[in-house]
């Protein structure tokens, strides 16, 4: 199944191959799993195997000779194929018409209509409730691949309408190998995999975009300076973050890994930090916190994280986390 060019989750491309070659389809699959770990790749590669001209168990667009339709799914340029997104940061009820006109039609080419509709957790309640006539009723000749990774916020309605596919993180090992294989040294890749946490799309990201290693490296700055600053910078960096909601769980995240570091250093671990680049701040940074102010900073940090993914008001919840971030305990 080497075609399927998908980085760890062989579980999952096990079970969907099975389902092509038996021509035991779902007419909806939920792939889940955390931000950036493959769900979209798995599912591209998946609708490439049921589109596939050559009806074989696997895609065959990593093939010298492969058929037209792989390539043309590849290049985003296949009629039977459409992938719906939020816009805006919801799925409008409009973009669910569109897709239920056109899945009423035949296929163009192939066997059958195949639809991704990423972040299915972002449909507005209207979208979703659409939604469900299709997942409950669907043509014979669609299949519908959601992905979602707030399989919490998705509709009970719709989880129960979908084969459920969970992605876990990759492991470290198969994220490095697939780095150093595109061209990274091994020394940027190792630190690119531990960053990823597990999280393939992620590590791809940053290696072909270095601007995403540079915010990182601000937020971790802006980190260090903020526990040093004053109740009003601290306010004021709060309600900048708040207005970017995008950015508040990757920022929090990085965060997260950074007093995480501090208090491996501080037990004694130190071959165990994420931040490998910044070993030698990690280490001044461990001298002037006391270890319960570290594991405060860390508690403070997911529980802020949970009570955005609640709902509480951002702008809130980060104001009082900006204001409970630990002073350096020794001058």
């Amino acid at each position: 199944m080497s075609n399927w060019s998908i980085i760890g989750h062989e579980w999952a491309v096990n079970l969907l191959a099975q389902s092509v070659a038996n021509g035991r389809l779902s007419h909806a699959y939920l792939f889940t799993g955390p931000a950036q770990v493959g769900k979209t790749t798995l599912a591209r590669a998946f609708a490439q195997a049921i589109l596939c001209e050559r009806g074989s168990d696997e895609p065959c667009h990593g093939a010298d000779d492969a058929c037209r339709t792989c390539q043309r799914v590849a290049q985003g340029r296949y009629p039977d194929l459409q992938i719906i997104a939020a816009e805006k940061n919801t799925i409008q009820i409009e973009q669910v018409r569109v897709l239920q006109s056109d899945a009423a039609l035949s296929p163009l080419e192939g066997r059958f209509k195949v639809f991704i509709i990423r972040e299915i957790e972002r449909a507005t309640p209207p979208a979703a409730n659409a939604l469900l006539k299709t997942l409950e009723e669907p043509p014979p000749h669609v299949i519908l691949l959601l992905t979602s990774h707030r399989r919490d916020l998705a509709l009970p309605t719709v989880l129960s309408r979908c084969q459920i596919v969970g992605l876990r993180p990759a492991s470290l090992e198969q994220i490095q190998g697939a780095l150093e294989t595109r061209g990274a040294a091994p020394e940027q890749a190792e630190l690119l995999t531990r960053l990823s946490s597990g999280r393939v799309g992620w590590a791809l990201d940053a290696l072909a975009h270095p601007e995403l290693m540079q915010t990182r490296g601000r937020h971790i700055d802006e980190l260090l300076a903020l526990t040093t600053d004053g109740a009003s910078g601290r306010l004021g960096y709060a309600e900048s973050l708040s207005r970017h909601t995008d950015a508040i769980e990757e920022t929090l995240g990085q965060w997260a890994t950074w007093w995480r570091d501090v208090l491996l250093i501080q037990s004694g671990n130190p071959d165990g930090v994420i931040n490998l680049d910044r070993r030698v701040q990690l280490t001044q940074q461990a001298l002037l916190y006391r270890p319960e102010q570290v594991e405060g900073a860390l508690a403070d940090l997911m529980q802020t994280v949970h009570r955005i993914k609640a709902n509480v008001n951002a702008r809130l919840a980060l104001d009082v986390l900006a204001l409970r971030l630990p002073k350096p305990a020794v001058a």
